[in-house]
């Protein structure tokens, strides 16, 4: 029987060897023999981890602290009769509740994403006939048939394979075609998706043909491994919702210790109700329990997840947004992200001469022109360097179209890119494949590290071949020298390295190119007859172009001490070039660790490393997970971009997950809390500051809700001191309408407040610093919560005092259209105040006349909304019955509007007063937190 461990070292085995090992043969396998073994491994599909129950989720939104809180505030208000204050508190917790779930709910398709990339059909030969099967009835054995558009549908070993090249971008992240062979490797420093004998589940076939015996299937393929590391990987709370439960549980706490104190004391104090007691003690808990707050927080969330989509970040889970707020570290891939996954040549050599090369990507518009004047020989010899390149391809150039309105490419990248620039010097695939027809075609593979083309010219062969610059240079004998071929001395190969070399340096990747013309009727058959005695040509140097806008993101990243760090599945010195161009890197000695090299280290020994400037190369999912796993264990949040199903264990372990939505695959998408509409890393930096702006702004109105508690308060308080004799200002339901009615809008228009200027010169928020700190509790509580307590009872009583009740505060009724004026008035008091209010928490530090009255215009439309919220609870009897209100006389609003302005002017002279502190201490705090 086929023991699994085979498929570890399969990439060593002959053909021969892999047949007997698998018991299989050029004839496939037995049908019986297919059942037998279908029984021992199972169907070749993915196992879905279970999960929680939709039911468990959905109720485990409604039990939380707060909710079970207002639970039984609803239950005691139905006890005292009062079951408009039960429906109303009850509301807010159906509300939270249902969109939450609704949130997680679509959060949770990584597993259904990974199952669609896997075909449904595959052709494979059993008894020796070529028959199509359901891929889940793949078997160890299996010799499956791969062709151009293929979805291979397990692992599998190489057994024949003909200019194969398989895209294997799901699994490594990179883009360009991998070459595959079905000789035996006996390299032992590389990762398993590296040997080009190897096929693997989830990959596509661009061209060419194949035949590959199945090694292994379902969760045991390298597809499989990654959906298991996906799977187990449990959501964790983010930072914002361990701070709303920390906030909860605080003012729960609070709430509750108060109520139960002004419980006691109305029992021992006054001569009300047990009943009446319960109903006072629950106004106090609602009071200084922000009703609003959570669906504020999910409002404000929401506000910051639309003005990042305008900033080309989709955000998939609301926490997300303050998540990115907190990042300290972007562990970010290279192509496509931080480049424009668009290889263009930008140097080129002939011998004698050096070219450079304008324009980027895949149109053909630039120019190539020597760093010193040319003779006619130098660019007839640019011209053969292009004729040998291009013939020397399979790759073609794809013209804009309706469909498409940008050049995009078939085939590998790296032949396209020479594609592009023979256009720019007047050479042209079509039209030199017509003068020079191919004939044969030897594939490039890891021993040669070359690829030839052979071509006719008249009556004789033309062998055309690019390559590794030094493969290239051991198979010539002859170099193109002013236009005639001479030997090819020790000092003129000298000389090609050192050029090789300069290039290589500058991050470029190289590629020789030569020609050589063959004489006589017989056309070679293999590669090992025809590449010899070559006519070196030349050298020619490409890049994947950084993107233009990285080099600004990432000093605006070291400027908020935020460190990116690049994972990225190519080559070190390649990586390495690109980060020190855009700025990652700028010591003179970053470390390179390849996956390989991260194998043979522990965690501490990673740690160590991750302390300095590295980067991550050639590295597996199982890598790049880890790296997240270690820098999350020393307490850093941790933002992880990525576009390929390798990169779904990593995005959803990290903190923040960060899909590609152009290049990026659905497993990568749907694993990802935010993905990026434009592949652009400069994006992700736009986010984070909205994040940070998020955080702010939760802060602002936090305390701009918290500033009213007080005048909410402190009616209970003079109520239960006075003995009862001071008839309460107001009572639950219109707490209640406050809360839930006239605080949402305005409260939400400082959640849409801009970021303020500087909100990127400084580090992360610290994760032990609290929404709720001292200093906003001071500000809210002992500053302008007393004053606006002062504006609301002065209401509450001028409506009596202008009754003729001037003089007998302890003579008041508690009864009658006068009473339910009074609260009116005290209602309205609370709006009024609450319009300088709002203003004054616009900013932290600086003045309002810095940044200008109106240019939140969301602040102006939530007074409005208030307006109209007081004037209906006031003047229509529907909910005059309801919060209990009464009209007042209209001459009575120029008493309230006077007291508008009060909190800004006050909160203006507390401003300045810090402001004149802090300078003549010499603080420079552009905007600091709430003081």
């Amino acid at each position: 029987m086929v023991p699994k461990e085979h498929s570890e070292q399969d990439y060593s085995a002959s053909v021969q060897e892999i047949y007997s090992r698998y018991s299989s043969g050029p004839s496939g396998l037995d049908p019986t023999e297919c059942l037998h073994r279908l029984t021992i491994y199972g169907k070749n599909t993915l196992i879905q981890s279970k999960k929680k129950s939709v039911y468990i989720r959905f109720f485990a939104n409604f039990t939380h602290l707060m909710a079970i809180l207002l639970w039984i505030g609803g239950i005691v208000a139905l006890i005292a009769h009062m079951p408009q204050l039960a429906a109303a508190v009850w509301m807010v917790n159906i509300i939270n509740g249902l969109f939450s779930f609704w949130q997680e709910f679509r959060a949770e398709k990584a597993a259904d994403a990974l199952m669609q990339l896997l075909p449904v059909k595959v052709r494979v030969i059993r008894n020796g006939v070529t028959i199509e099967i359901a891929a889940e009835d793949l078997v160890p054995g299996d010799l499956m048939v791969l062709a151009e558009g293929d979805h291979i549908s397990a692992d599998g070993r190489l057994v024949e394979a003909s200019e194969l090249r398989i895209d294997q971008s799901t699994l490594t992240g990179e883009s360009h075609p991998v070459k595959k062979t079905a000789d035996p490797s006996y390299e032992t420093d590389i990762s398993k998706i590296e040997y080009q004998n190897l096929v693997f589940a989830g990959t596509n076939v661009v061209s060419g043909t194949g035949l590959a015996i199945v090694t292994t299937t379902g969760m045991t393929t390298e597809f499989g491994k990654v959906a298991h590391l996906t799977q187990g990987i449990e959501e964790e709370k983010s930072p914002l919702q361990q701070e709303m439960v920390h906030v909860t549980r605080m003012v729960t706490i609070v709430a509750v210790s108060i109520g139960i104190l002004f419980f006691i004391m109305l029992m021992t104090l006054t001569t009300v109700t047990l009943a009446e007691s319960f109903i006072f003690a629950l106004g106090m808990i609602v009071a200084f329990v922000p009703e609003g707050l959570l669906p504020t927080v999910t409002l404000a969330l929401a506000r910051g997840s639309q003005r990042m989509a305008k900033r080309n970040a989709l955000i998939k889970r609301l926490s997300a947004v303050e998540t990115l707020g907190c990042t300290s570290v972007i562990c970010t891939d290279k192509t496509g992200t931080l480049t424009q996954n668009e290889m263009t040549i930008t140097r080129i050599w002939i011998p004698g001469s050096f070219f450079s090369v304008t324009g980027v990507g895949y149109g053909p518009e630039g120019e190539i022109t020597p760093d010193e004047p040319a003779n006619q020989k130098n660019m007839d010899a640019l011209r053969e360097l292009f004729i040998a390149g291009v013939l020397c391809s399979n790759a073609r150039l794809l013209a804009p179209d309706s469909a498409n309105p940008q050049w995009n490419i078939l085939g590998d990248p790296t032949e396209a890119a020479i594609l592009v620039a023979a256009e720019k010097s007047g050479v042209y695939y079509e039209e030199e494949s017509h003068r020079f027809p191919r004939v044969r075609e030897f594939p490039f593979d890891s021993r040669r590290k070359c690829m030839s083309t052979l071509h006719l010219a008249e009556n004789d062969l033309i062998c055309y071949l690019k390559g590794a610059p030094k493969a290239v240079l051991d198979i010539s004998s002859m170099v193109m020298e002013n236009g005639e071929p001479v030997l090819l001395t020790g000092e003129k190969r000298a000389r090609i390295m050192e050029v090789n070399d300069s290039f290589a340096e500058q991050g470029l990747r190289v590629l020789g190119i030569a020609r050589k013309n063959i004489h006589g009727d017989v056309t070679p058959e293999n590669a090992e007859d025809v590449e010899h005695d070559m006519t070196f040509l030349g050298l020619v140097a490409m890049m994947d172009p950084p993107r233009p806008e990285v080099a600004l993101a990432v000093k605006k990243c070291h400027r908020a001490c935020i460190r990116i760090i690049m994972i990225t599945g190519d080559y070190g010195l390649t990586a390495k070039s690109i980060a020190r161009r855009i700025g990652i890197i700028t010591s003179d000695t970053p470390r390179i660790i390849t996956g390989v090299e991260l194998d043979q280290m522990d965690n501490n020994d990673l740690k160590q490393a991750l302390s300095g400037e590295v980067i991550f190369a050639r590295v597996t999912p199982e890598h790049k997970l880890r790296v997240v796993e270690v820098l999350r264990e020393t307490g850093e949040i941790v933002a992880v971009t990525g576009d390929g199903v390798n990169d779904a264990p990593a995005l959803k372990k990290a903190d923040i997950g960060v899909a590609m939505g152009i290049s990026g695959t659905d497993v990568a998408k749907e694993a990802a809390d935010m993905v990026l509409t434009d592949d652009n890393f400069a994006s992700i930096v736009n986010a984070i500051e909205e994040g940070r702006a998020v955080y702010a702004n939760i802060k602002k109105f936090t305390g701009y809700i918290f500033t009213s508690n007080t005048p909410e308060a402190v009616p209970f308080i003079l109520f239960a001191f006075s003995k009862g004799r001071i008839p309460l200002a107001l009572d639950v339901m219109p707490i209640l309408t406050i809360d839930l009615g006239t605080d949402l809008v305005p409260a939400l228009a400082l959640g849409s407040e801009p970021p303020e200027p500087g909100i990127m010169d400084k580090p992360p928020r610290n994760l032990r610093e609290h929404v709720i700190t001292r200093s906003l509790l001071f500000r809210s509580y002992l500053w302008l919560g007393p004053i606006q307590s002062l504006a609301v009872m002065s209401a509450f009583l001028y409506q009596y005092w202008t009754n003729g009740y001037w003089g007998r505060i302890f003579d008041l009724p508690a009864q009658g259209p006068l009473y339910h004026s009074a609260v009116g008035m005290a209602l309205a008091a609370v709006v009024t105040t609450q319009i300088g209010n709002v203003l004054a928490h616009r900013t932290e530090r600086s003045s309002i006349l810095k940044i200008g009255f109106f240019t939140n215009r969301m602040v102006w439309a939530g007074i409005v909304s208030e307006l109209i919220i007081i004037i209906i609870v006031l003047y229509i009897p529907f909910f005059q019955e309801i919060i209990g209100t009464a009209p007042f006389p209209v001459e009575n609003w120029l008493f309230l509007f006077a007291w508008a302005p009060v909190l800004l002017l006050a909160e203006e002279f507390r401003k300045g007063v810090i402001r004149m502190i802090e300078k003549k201490k010499g603080v420079n705090n552009p905007s600091g937190g709430i003081a």
